[in-house]
């Protein structure tokens, strides 16, 4: 791998051209990103990801991946540093999140001191956004390529089209529904959500995405978000329009407030039969405590003391996040439950059902031995 990225180094020197040689380019970017990592690190969840760093402060903007649901989040700065960070909102709307850095002995919401190298965001979203044809660079830590001081991985591109994002993760639509640039270089890799799209200069044009299908024609998407996005969605029963830059600045502010996601079924979605132990965390573990006699979960052979960790390879951390991955299911749904066993991981097959007019009995469990 370190071979291929010196190669590609190498083949993108030479087609760059002499006016913006490539190692400049480089230079110029990597101190102002950062590598992030969170939550995950078990089979299908990365635990690594990648940022932008929006101001001298601190201040990181990234994906809003669930790699951020964690209690600790360690960042890597370019020059080898090790620090924390805190969230300090996410619009899953916009798939953005933005991040601080923390130092000790200072609150959250007091100047760091750190004085960092970043991206002028403001002024970049200001810019004529990137039309297709235009040479593009892709910066990020995907698959965990790069350490503390180690440069991003960099892949060099094209702009296929600037288009209408149609994508989902799992069966459900995916939330962000606004404009993207789509890429002709295989850039949207675990671990490159966050991380920056820039010209042939180095010039900040969007925040790479994650890994997402396109829905009209199941193949997956390299796509990145730009830099002045707007999407328009309903808040009550106002139709809003959320703004990436009116994100960043009232995020930065600690004015901003997420706009609560419609959901696209009233009821709490198809019918399981899973009893799991009582939910008395704040993010209690899916252990299944018990099943319902006759039950969907019943059917598909699901057991007590299983942990259900992946619903169509959407990893589920909490009882919490089952439910609200279910609300929007209907019966006949068929999901694909991946859940740890023991030692091992088992794929369950489960087709919710209607709910039953009364309830059925939770199935015996057996004595342990």
């Amino acid at each position: 791998m370190r071979l291929f990225v010196i190669a590609l180094s190498a083949f993108l020197v030479s087609s760059a051209g002499a006016a913006d040689p490539f190692p400049s380019v480089a230079a110029k970017v990597n101190p102002k990103v950062v590598k992030l990592f969170g939550a995950g690190g078990f089979r299908g969840v990365a635990n690594y990801g990648s940022g932008i760093l929006i101001s001298a402060d601190g201040h990181i903007l990234t994906a809003a991946s669930q790699m951020l649901d964690s209690a600790e989040i360690v960042v890597h700065l370019a020059d080898g540093r090790k620090m924390k960070a805190a969230v300090l909102v996410t619009e899953p709307i916009l798939d953005s999140a933005l991040l601080k850095i923390k130092v000790e002995g200072k609150k959250l919401d007091e100047p760091t001191g750190l004085d960092l190298e970043h991206f002028d965001y403001f002024e970049a979203a200001k810019r004529p956004k990137a039309q297709p044809g235009d040479w593009i660079l892709g910066f990020s830590n995907q698959f965990e390529i790069a350490m503390r001081d180690e440069h991003f991985s960099i892949q060099k591109g094209v702009i296929m089209a600037y288009t209408k994002m149609h994508g989902r993760r799992g069966v459900f639509d995916f939330p962000y529904q606004g404009d993207v640039y789509v890429i002709d270089q295989i850039t949207n890799n675990p671990g490159a959500a966050g991380g920056p799209l820039t010209d042939r200069k180095g010039n900040l044009l969007g925040i790479i995405g994650k890994e997402i299908k396109n829905t009209l024609s199941e193949t997956w998407m390299n796509y990145a978000i730009p830099l002045a996005a707007e999407v328009e969605t309903k808040d009550g029963d106002k139709t809003v329009t959320l703004s990436l830059p009116k994100f960043v600045e009232l995020g930065m502010k600690g004015q901003y407030k997420p706009v609560k996601r419609p959901e696209t079924v009233a009821s709490v979605g198809g019918y399981h039969g899973v009893i799991f132990v009582p939910n008395v965390l704040e993010k209690t573990p899916p252990y299944v405590e018990d099943v319902v006699t006759g039950s969907p979960a019943d059917k598909a052979g699901l057991r007590a003391d299983d942990l259900v960790s992946f619903i169509d390879g959407e990893p589920i951390y909490s009882i919490k996040m089952f439910h609200d991955y279910l609300k929007r299911t209907s019966a006949g749904t068929k999901l694909r439950l991946e859940v740890r066993r023991g030692e091992n991981l088992q794929t369950v097959e489960l087709t919710l059902g209607e709910y039953p007019a009364k309830p059925l009995p939770a199935k015996p469990t057996e004595p342990k031995k």
